[in-house]
């Protein structure tokens, strides 16, 4: 019998006679007449990147042309770079790749790329060290055509991200459709040459993000860099592009346009043999583009994000009132350019406003700029600019400013025209600002002996106003609908608008006068709970916004009504398309991974990113909302807690929550954390992708779908688990990786599960190692049980019981 040392001696010599063989057959040139097969490579003189046929996501049925890091393969993947013919895959296997005698490139004798005008008499294709597949004469250093002028979703060190204007050609970044299908996606990275050049994604013809303009070392826009990225842009008559450069360094590093829109630059991490994903954007819904419309100023900081700069009103209040902020603002008072009464309004700490209809003015003075545009009456506002090689520049606006912000990372000033009255009246109110906190400065050193004292009372009296406001009595920082307007809307909550049943009462779809759709949340009367969620939803989620929470718009009181009013999301709850069988043929295996990435970005901003550190408590399909797009949206805060900076985990009495998805720590002992919330998503990940609800079968611990994926996971039989609905349009690899991160979701003890910054990473890094799974919980736990009612006949289950006050062991 061959001993494991030696037969993995005969597997190494195995795989270096492979190699020898694969290098023999194809170097790192393509000659004319030698066509490269679908089982041979090239790879660069420095082993750097290799080329050839592949599939992505593991499926034979696509064929593709493809440029990939050889020697960065964190666990054998292929991170791609390039693909050739990625609208004309090919079928099977029988795929060649040829160089003609006259330069041209052709796949099964098909041109796929725009190819040299003039013909080669001597050509070579060669992919070089640094990515860029070329050709060339045998003879020449000159390219005649070359990959890095036709760019897939992804930029390298020195490739061009722009136009070259003698030429009219476009170089820029298109995302995958999907995961497994690397034909063009819904978004473009694209150089915009109007006004003050810029980066911009798209969607479409609809403008989702924007870098703002170079400022000498960055984009604006743009946070910090690896020390070793070394941003280069370029503007004259020739050329518009934006180039780095890691040439010399040990950096290896990669830009990518993701099928999600997301814009990530990614570093390899030799220690961990990954890519980590160390910059993206948009980071927040500020950087959304024009998220408060025209003279709306978003600042992520404060809650509403959206306002109205001084001297500005809503254009439309209504729809202000329902956090609808898209229609902007306009002046309280008009513009007086004949009399010269205008001034300027100082805003610090902004990133620039939409640069596409503005003038940028090199080597003149702020005061200059404050002249000119003074003397011009279609001027809004001005800032200094940085402009590189040429020192300080002006940036004037002619239009309505659009998609202002204030940034952390931003240090710029920028002066927006107001009439003069408007100026007079900011600054009376400054005035009477800096005086009030004069006086509350001297008022609380001289009663510092006083206020220790008061904590406590303090603390007492908050909680108990608190609830005095739930009551009626006091005012939140929401749209407060009148009970009319609710009744009209929902045709006096009529039966037939019901949209489903909560734990608390009715939920009922409802149609303002204006049009607004939307979801109104009537709690129960003779619910003691329904106070403390009212108070919760209102605490929480009024403060809390992100694209894959829920938004709250208002709130009615009216005797004992208490009322909350969401965004409308017609497709309504996950749980109805999971396990509801008219309905869960729609979801497709893209759109469920989708779901899966929307629901742990909305938890990481609970647990990590948001103003509040948020422990849901209540995470279940039927409480993840789906918008028109299927973008999954989480709701009901009504049991979620705030955890505090320094505490990780609280242990209470009152045990909350939805029997199959609490985590063992939580339902038997009342401790929750942070990982509370993980179990209960991994619980998520599993029903999604088997269809499945996590029933607890007390009798038959193997008929519980953790326990079910845990047996198939040791098999080798997961792919089992999934969803026969879904159908044979899938990624294998993408599967067995969102099944391994459940499984890590859920493991008995907290401390081996992940925290939700990782889970994101691991999501969206395919390249990204992941540990093995250890016993999923409560395995042990109903394996015991199983022993002692294994004579029953019966089945017992619970899973969708939701708790409301049950004391913890």
């Amino acid at each position: 019998m061959i001993s494991s040392m030696v037969m993995a001696q005969l597997v190494t010599r195995l795989l270096f006679l492979l190699v020898i063989f694969h290098y023999s057959i194809a170097t790192d040139t393509l000659n004319p007449n030698q066509p490269l097969r679908d089982d041979q490579i090239l790879v660069s003189a420095k082993e750097t990147f290799a080329l050839g046929f592949f599939s992505p996501g593991g499926s034979s049925k696509n064929r593709y042309v493809g440029i990939w890091y050889n020697k960065l393969r964190p666990a054998g993947q292929k991170t791609v770079v390039w693909v050739a013919n990625r609208r004309s895959p090919v079928s099977g296997t029988n795929g060649s790749l040829e160089l003609n005698g006259n330069g041209t490139l052709t796949i099964n004798s098909m041109i796929f790329l725009p190819m040299p005008i003039v013909a080669l008499t001597n050509p070579v294709a060669q992919l070089l060290d640094d990515g860029n597949f070329v050709i060339r004469e045998a003879n020449s250093s000159e390219f005649a055509w070359q990959s890095f002028d036709y760019p897939t979703d992804t930029l390298l060190s020195g490739m061009k991200l722009g136009w070259d204007l003698r030429t009219g050609l476009n170089r820029n970044l298109t995302s995958w459709l999907s995961y497994d299908d690397p034909s063009p996606g819904h978004y473009v990275l694209s150089m915009d040459l109007e006004g003050i050049p810029q980066l911009n994604v798209w969607s479409g013809s609809t403008k989702m993000w924007r870098s703002g303009p170079w400022n000498g070392t960055t984009f604006g826009n743009v946070g910090e860099s690896p020390s070793d990225f070394r941003p280069h842009f370029v503007s004259n008559k020739d050329e518009v592009y934006l180039m780095y450069n890691t040439t010399g360094t040990k950096t290896q590093t990669r830009v990518v346009v993701d099928q999600s829109g997301m814009v990530r630059q990614f570093v390899w991490m030799e220690s961990v043999v990954m890519w980590k994903n160390f910059f993206y954007c948009p980071k927040s819904e500020c950087e959304m583009y024009s998220k408060c419309g025209r003279y709306g100023v978003c600042d992520i900081n404060i809650w509403p994000t959206c306002s109205c700069l001084q001297g500005f009103k809503p254009k439309s209040p209504q729809e202000w009132a329902l956090r609808d902020a898209s229609s902007g603002c306009e002046r309280l008072t008009a513009l007086d350019c004949k009399n010269m009464t205008d001034g300027f309004m100082t805003i610090t700490l902004a990133a620039l406003p939409e640069t596409s209809n503005a003038i940028l003015y090199a080597n003149i003075s702020l005061n200059e700029c404050s002249t000119k545009c003074l003397k011009n009456c279609s001027c809004t506002a001005y800032a200094i600019a940085k402009i590189s090689g040429a020192g300080l520049g002006c940036v004037v606006w002619v239009t309505e400013l659009i998609d202002l912000r204030l940034s952390s990372h931003a240090t710029q000033d920028v002066f927006v025209r107001l009439a003069g009255s408007d100026l007079a009246l900011i600054s009376t109110k400054s005035s009477k600002k800096r005086q009030s906190k004069s006086v509350v400065l001297i008022t609380v050193f001289s009663m510092v002996a006083l206020i220790i004292p008061l904590i406590y009372l303090c603390s007492w009296g908050k909680k108990r106003m608190i609830h005095k406001d739930v009551r009626g009595n006091g005012k939140f920082e929401l749209a407060q609908l009148q009970w009319s307007t609710l009744m009209e809307a929902t045709h006096n909550f009529a039966k037939t608008n019901i949209l489903g049943k909560g734990g608390f009462g009715l939920v009922y779809k409802g149609k303002l006068a204006e049009g607004h759709e939307i979801a109104v949340k009537r709690l129960s009367k003779n619910s003691t709970q329904g106070i403390d969620e009212f108070e919760n939803e209102v605490t929480f989620i009024a403060k809390l916004q992100h694209r894959n929470l829920v938004r709250l718009l208002g709130y009615c009181i009216k005797g004992d009504e208490k009322i909350l009013v969401y965004e409308y999301m017609p497709n309504r709850s996950l749980d109805a398309f999971l396990f509801g069988k008219e309905k869960s043929d729609h979801l497709d295996w893209q759109t469920r991974f989708n779901i899966i990435e929307g629901i742990a970005r909305g938890l990481l901003y609970l647990h990590h990113d948001s103003r509040l550190r948020i422990i849901h408590r209540d995470l279940k399909a039927s409480n993840i909302l789906l918008d028109i797009e299927m973008n999954p949206k989480i709701s009901d805060f009504g049991l979620a807690r705030n955890f505090g900076d320094r505490e990780t985990m609280i242990k209470t009495r009152k045990v909350v929550g939805t029997y199959g998805y609490m985590a063992p720590e939580y339902a038997l002992d009342g401790v929750f954390s942070m990982k509370s919330d993980v179990f209960s998503f991994g619980v998520l990940i599993l029903e999604i992708i088997s269809g499945q609800r996590n029933r607890i079968f007390l009798s038959n611990p193997h008929l519980y779908l953790l326990g079910k994926a845990w047996r198939l996971w040791n098999d080798g039989k997961v792919l089992d688990l999934l969803d026969p609905l879904i159908g044979n349009s899938f990624s294998i690899t993408q599967v067995m990786r969102c099944i391994n991160i459940g499984l890590l979701c859920v493991q008995e003890k907290p401390e081996d599960r992940p925290i939700m910054s990782s889970v994101v990473i691991m999501l969206g890094n395919n390249d990204a190692l992941l540990p093995e799974p250890k016993e999923p919980g409560f395995k042990a736990i109903f394996s015991t049980k199983h022993d002692t009612v294994s004579n029953q006949n019966d089945l017992h289950t619970f899973n969708d019981i939701t708790l409301t006050e049950q004391t913890g062991r």
